[in-house]
């Protein structure tokens, strides 16, 4: 999403460590720049001129222009003041004293309202709670019936009704349900329109009134820029928000929705939605994304995200077998999968510091793993655990059995073969007191 803003800020700080000990005027150009880059980015124009003098203030100190690393020093400043931009801390979801705890998600239509109540009931079954998702959305009949596959994929109880038309009773009888089945969380996907008007917000407001949520959670669009803060505003003036949740975070808008809503609004940024998929809901940390913005990685994210998807006694496994010389093409398949549950590949390798740039043309096609997963399902079990039996014929016979070319197969072995003298070198390594890391997705 920040990646047009990322390699603007960039740029200005190269010519900032180029000039070697700064002056005033010299802070000032760079900062006139940055203010263009953050209005290109589409943030909102007082946020720009607040966080502009926020930074100038700073930046023209005594400290730092005649500090040993002045340019150094001024990009802890912008980075600093991003991060108190966009909140600081991570805020979590306040959790009700006496259960249920009533989240009440609000947005307009196509937001992703539904997908992400979906999303958040996953997040909590996770933490080890009961959630519970309520359809009130009675507008768009097909809201209830995406809510209820979506509950059925996640093993968690969807309350609806299909007859009755007044969302508040729905919401009333919901609750009832979920206090006789002991659901500690309660989310009410409620209805959206395509604009604000003032039949929503009505319908909004009596809900509100009656299910008296713990939380409401305004889900922004990031992909619709200054509009998703003006709409976030005007929720915020008319409903009351607890928060915000912004999905479509891996699209390719130009992140201003992210760098203005939380100020705009004073309402903190929970969550960020980073693709379609299910479990693709990230809590937001402020220093994170601003590190994010700024090239430095994400290193933290990153090493969450592993932790989440490789279990510590297969990752000891995984090194036993490294150590031993024993990596087997069903090891490669299965560490592939896992890989791939974590998003994107060009966001993960964008969470390591200085890979930003160095990926920034490249484009992962996903049909190369399905191609890899393939050649390696034709093969026979013999074939999977011992290479050297492939032969030339048996090369032909697993092409054919995967739909793929005898090349394919050929570059699969030879990328599997320098993965295998690669993992030698780190068991050597690992003789001389290096220990392997816990987590290799390979």
């Amino acid at each position: 999403m920040f990646e047009s803003l990322s390699e603007k800020l960039e740029s200005i700080f190269k010519k900032l460590k180029g000039r070697g000990l700064l002056k005033e005027e010299d802070v000032d150009a760079a900062l006139k720049e940055v203010r263009l880059a953050l209005l290109e980015a589409d943030v909102n124009f007082k946020v720009v001129k607040d966080f502009i003098q926020q930074i100038r203030e700073r930046a023209v100190g005594k400290e730092v222009l005649e500090s040993l690393s002045p340019a150094q020093q001024v990009i802890k400043i912008v980075h600093d003041e991003l991060t108190a931009l966009l909140g600081v801390a991570n805020e979590r979801i306040h959790l009700a004293p006496n259960p249920p705890t009533i989240i009440m998600m609000v947005g307009l239509q196509g937001s992703g309202k539904t997908t992400t109540s979906a999303k958040l009931a996953r997040f909590f079954k996770r933490e080890g709670r009961r959630p519970m998702l309520v359809a009130a959305d009675l507008k768009r009949p097909a809201a209830i019936d995406q809510l209820i596959a979506l509950g059925k994929q996640l093993d968690v109880p969807v309350f609806y009704s299909k007859e009755n038309k007044d969302p508040v009773s729905v919401c009333a009888d919901a609750l009832k349900q979920s206090r006789l089945d002991a659901r500690d969380i309660v989310i009410v996907d409620t209805a959206g329109r395509l604009h604000i008007d003032e039949e929503l917000m009505d319908e909004l407001k009596k809900v509100k009134e009656k299910v008296q949520p713990k939380e409401v959670l305004f889900v922004a669009d990031a992909m619709t820029g200054q509009d998703a803060v003006n709409i976030a505003k005007s929720f915020n003036d008319l409903i009351g928000l607890d928060g915000v949740i912004l999905t479509k975070m891996d699209g390719d808008a130009r992140g201003g929705a992210a760098l203005s809503i939380r100020h705009v609004t004073g309402r903190p940024i929970k969550f960020m939605g980073m693709g379609e998929k299910i479990d693709m809901l990230e809590p937001f940390y402020p220093d994170r994304v601003a590190k994010r913005i700024l090239g430095m990685g994400d290193v933290l994210t990153l090493i969450e995200q592993a932790q989440d998807t490789f279990d510590q006694h297969e990752a000891e496994k995984l090194q036993a077998k490294i150590s031993e010389d024993r990596f087997t093409f069903d090891d490669l398949k299965d560490q592939l999968k896992k890989l791939r549950s974590m998003g994107p590949l060009e966001n993960i390798l964008g969470m390591i510091p200085g890979m930003g740039k160095a990926i920034k043309d490249i484009k992962v096609d996903e049909r190369e793993f399905v191609k890899i997963e393939a050649i390696i399902n034709s093969m026979t079990k013999k074939e999977r655990n011992d290479h050297t039996v492939i032969n030339g014929s048996r090369r032909k016979r697993i092409a054919i059995g995967s739909g793929t070319t005898v090349a394919d197969v050929n570059r699969l072995l030879k990328q599997y073969l320098e993965m295998r003298k690669m993992m030698k070198m780190m068991k050597g390594v690992g003789k001389k007191g290096f220990k392997l890391p816990k987590f290799i997705p390979f």
